[in-house]
């Protein structure tokens, strides 16, 4: 029996097929069914070097979902013009999903595929399939070989959509920053040398090395804190203890409670004066994060100003 069993053998697919247009892709219109089994779902062909503006697209058709779907074949290595290509003819001709078939995907070109199935739309899908031609033995005939090398999944959306979070984030804080410096410039001059940023917190410092007051927002919430960070955890401890140990002054200066956090599993501890359930993605909240933090900022400073000057662990 070990005698029935022979090698695989490549086959150059230039000898099946010598041309791309003329007979790969025609070759693949009228045997699509080789690619559906490789990619799970069927696709029908409607039309072969179907135009847009000077280009064709070699072959147009719909899934069984009814999604409009193009293919994009290349008898040789990745290159930028079908990567090109294949976005062009997606987006003119309103497909779903864009299949790139090649002999040989370059790592540039994967990663590309993956980015795009990362940022596109959910109803959005890029495949990237490598062809080879292969034969048993030395008298069998030749036969197509399609490997799915990328495809979207739930992962590269999810990704991709924590990406799009983030980057809106990004914008959203710088925003409200803006807008908040303006107002809190107008009233005080404790961030006057700040300028807004993408991150999360803005802080100015106390007057001591360790020792900052940061204003922080977030999707959840809006704050005034005191943020205690002076390079080793035994040492934030210790400062914040003796803080601890004038609460009631420290909060009869402030004007009311504060949140005491000594952070035993962290580095730093902190104390802060919060404002929950308002968002930074919500501008109606601005106003009311703006009048919150600004108050908790000039009355936090105040009432730790000389305790913090004073500490002398």
């Amino acid at each position: 029996m070990s005698d029935s069993i022979q090698k695989i053998k490549r086959v150059p697919l230039r000898e099946l097929w010598r041309k791309e247009d003329k007979d790969f892709t025609k070759w693949l219109e009228e045997h699509i069914d080789f690619l559906n089994d490789a990619i799970g779902f069927d696709i029908s062909i409607e039309s072969r070097e179907e135009k847009v503006g000077p280009f064709k697209v070699d072959l147009y058709g719909e899934d069984n979902f009814g999604n409009k779907v193009i293919i994009e074949n290349q008898l040789e290595k990745t290159d930028h013009n079908h990567l090109g290509q294949l976005i062009t003819y997606l987006t003119n001709l309103g497909a779903n999903i864009a299949i790139w078939i090649c002999k040989e995907p370059t790592e540039e070109h994967t990663k590309a595929i993956d980015w795009l199935n990362e940022v596109s739309p959910d109803d959005i899908s890029f495949y990237l399939i490598k062809l080879e031609a292969i034969r048993i033995g030395d008298e069998s005939p030749a036969g197509p070989l399609f490997t799915v090398i990328k495809r979207p999944t739930t992962e590269k959306k999810q990704i991709g959509l924590e990406k799009k979070e983030y980057a809106q984030r990004h914008v959203f804080r710088e925003k409200f920053w803006a807008q908040f410096l303006a107002e809190m410039n107008k009233k005080s001059s404790l961030f006057a040398n700040v300028s807004p940023s993408t991150e999360s917190w803005i802080g100015v410092g106390m007057g001591r090395g360790g020792f900052n007051l940061n204003l922080v927002i977030s999707k959840k919430y809006a704050r005034s804190e005191i943020y205690i960070n002076r390079g080793e955890t035994e040492e934030n401890k210790k400062a914040f203890d003796y803080l601890y140990n004038l609460k009631d002054e420290i909060e009869k200066e402030f004007g009311g409670k504060l949140i005491w956090e000594r952070m035993e599993d962290n580095v730093t501890s902190r104390i802060k004066h919060q404002l929950d359930s308002v968002s930074v993605t919500n501008e109606e909240d601005w106003p009311k994060m703006n009048e919150f933090i600004i108050d908790a900022a000039e009355r936090m400073h105040r009432a730790f100003k000389d305790p913090i000057r004073k500490i002398k662990v």
